[in-house]
């Protein structure tokens, strides 16, 4: 005969056995659950909406036109399509840029739409969409000035340009003698006013203006090669979610939807 602490382990195995058959067999759906699986999908649609941060200040991208009413703009029209898309309801949570990216880590919205550009130092950290916005930037200059016509035109020519933007180190680069502005609308007048020979912006920026400005005498005299896409921004692992918005934004570009809101906004399609 077995002594007692014998039987007792062989009791405990047994017992051990019987609960590792039980958690086998029973109930699929609670090792997902508790094993820190992705529900970054399941738990937008458990909610009904998706929140969206965006700065609320950034027009074309995020307004309020006059100051009042709903927040409109290009980004805002974007991810209410993928909202629609994903059988949810888009709700905007206006956000300064400074924080923006704090504000997703600590979970108080499931995504930015506010013209994020993706780089690898991004690209690291977080989780981004198929890119909605591609863009590049562009020498401007007056429609009637013919000695401008690429980059390299720029040496020993004179250039607007706001000195914490990586335009102005485009223009240095290419040469070009720089006068600090404030922003575009400052360098879009030296330029009107032939008191500058051109200004470096992006290409978004002139397009917004042209569409609302058509008779500004402005025109682009030269584009760089390299583009800058901006996309809708996750937290790391959000791979359900990314996947359920890349299909929704494949979704828009096929029925027309991207082009008509580009349209709208810029006079051009320049979501692809």
């Amino acid at each position: 005969m077995k002594s007692l602490p014998t039987r007792r382990i062989a009791l405990s195995a047994t017992l051990a056995a019987v609960a590792l058959a039980l958690s086998a067999c029973g109930g699929g759906s609670s090792p997902s659950s508790t094993s820190g699986g992705d529900t970054s999908l399941s738990a937008i649609k458990s909610k009904g909406e998706i929140v969206i941060a965006t700065e609320g200040t950034y027009r074309p991208f995020s307004f309020h036109e006059n100051g009042a009413g709903p927040i409109t703009g290009f980004d805002v029209e974007i991810a209410q399509a993928v909202a629609g898309k994903l059988g949810v309801k888009a709700t905007f949570q206006e956000t300064q840029f400074d924080g923006i990216f704090a504000g997703l880590d600590s979970k108080r919205f499931d995504t930015i739409a506010n013209q994020i550009s993706i780089n690898p130092e991004r690209t690291a950290k977080y989780d981004f969409s198929a890119p909605y916005t591609i863009s590049n930037g562009v020498v401007v200059t007056k429609s009637d000035n013919n000695s401008i016509n690429s980059f390299a035109d720029l040496k020993g020519k004179t250039t607007a340009q706001s000195l914490t933007s990586n335009f102005y180190k485009m223009a240095v680069d290419a040469g070009a003698n720089v006068q600090s502005v404030e922003g575009w609308a400052q360098a879009a007048t030296l330029v009107r006013q032939g008191r500058v020979d051109a200004t470096v912006n992006d290409k978004l920026t002139y397009l917004d203006y042209a569409k609302s400005t058509p008779d500004s005498g402005l025109k682009i005299a030269a584009e760089t090669t390299d583009k800058t896409q901006s996309a809708m921004v996750f937290r790391k692992g959000s791979t359900e979610l990314k996947a359920a918005v890349d299909k929704a934004l494949t979704d828009l570009r096929a029925d027309g939807t991207l082009a008509k809101i580009s349209q709208k906004y810029f006079g051009a399609d320049v979501t692809k």
